[in-house]
């Protein structure tokens, strides 16, 4: 019997270091709630990670000036939907300025709401979003996607276009100006039609990108789980199975240390 060298003890000692060790990791895990604690972990699925936290957050940021662009675009619509109502109106009284029934002073009465809807107009067209201009003809590019590539809005003019301005200029007070005056707010109104539709139109592309986007955030979520978050439940069976080896290995590295014991009884 060898006392000097113990061999079941060293033996003993490496397994449960060994089992020791791997209990360690597993409470690491369960703590973390990732399976990648360290780069020793798993060296190659830490970069693929990387890669793709990267991404998600380039794809975030896309979705948020997707969404500010949206928000433009509304803001748009919401201001034209009243210059619609103005130029309507504008529309009705330069028909009633042409009622031969009328008298000068009538028609000077209407031109009075005319030119105040006119100036309406003209309010309109000085409106900022957040300091951009949502009026001045200005083309916005927007950034879509996680590599900076970019969807071109249609822009609306109303501060230099001629439709809305050449109406916003006249007066009803007679009526041939009244004639002139309905032919120019007819323009504006077709005008004004086409950039709603416009607008309708940069609003439906940026929804197609909102739902791609999200599409693909959640896609680089879900592969980034799956090399990164623990599983629990098999994670919690690991460190059941861990424990049991390291209390078991702790008992028989007690009883690999009392075997040189038995060399005394040699010796009695």
């Amino acid at each position: 019997m060898v006392i000097n060298t113990n061999l079941a003890a060293q033996n003993s000692a490496q397994l449960l270091m060994q089992s020791s060790s791997m209990l360690s990791q597993s409470l690491a895990r369960l703590s973390s709630g990732s399976k990648v604690v360290s780069p020793a972990d798993d060296s190659a699925g830490l970069a693929v990670s990387v890669q793709l936290v990267s991404q998600i957050g380039r794809v975030t940021a896309a979705s948020n000036n997707v969404a500010d662009a949206n928000s433009f675009n509304q803001t748009q619509d919401g201001y034209l939907q009243q210059v619609s109502n103005a130029l309507n109106r504008m529309s009705e009284l330069a028909i009633q300025a042409q009622d031969v029934t009328k008298s000068d002073s009538d028609r000077t009465l209407y031109n009075q709401e005319y030119q105040t809807l006119s100036n309406f107009v003209q309010d309109i067209a000085t409106k900022d979003f957040n300091g951009v201009s949502l009026f001045n003809g200005t083309g916005l590019s927007v950034t879509t996607d996680a590599d900076g590539n970019t969807f071109a809005m249609t822009a609306v003019d109303i501060v230099n276009s001629t439709s809305y301005t050449a109406a916003e200029a006249d007066n009803i007070s007679t009526i041939p100006a009244a004639q002139q005056a309905l032919t120019d707010v007819k323009t504006a109104i077709a005008q004004l039609s086409s950039d709603r539709a416009n607008i309708g139109a940069n609003e439906e592309r940026l929804s197609m990108y909102t739902n791609t986007l999200s599409t693909l955030n959640n896609n680089l979520s879900a592969a980034n789980s799956a090399i990164m978050d623990v599983d629990v439940a098999k994670e919690s069976t690991q460190y059941a199975k861990y424990n049991i080896l390291v209390q078991t290995g702790t008992a028989m590295l007690a009883q690999a240390n009392a075997l040189p014991q038995i060399a005394l009884k040699l010796l009695a």
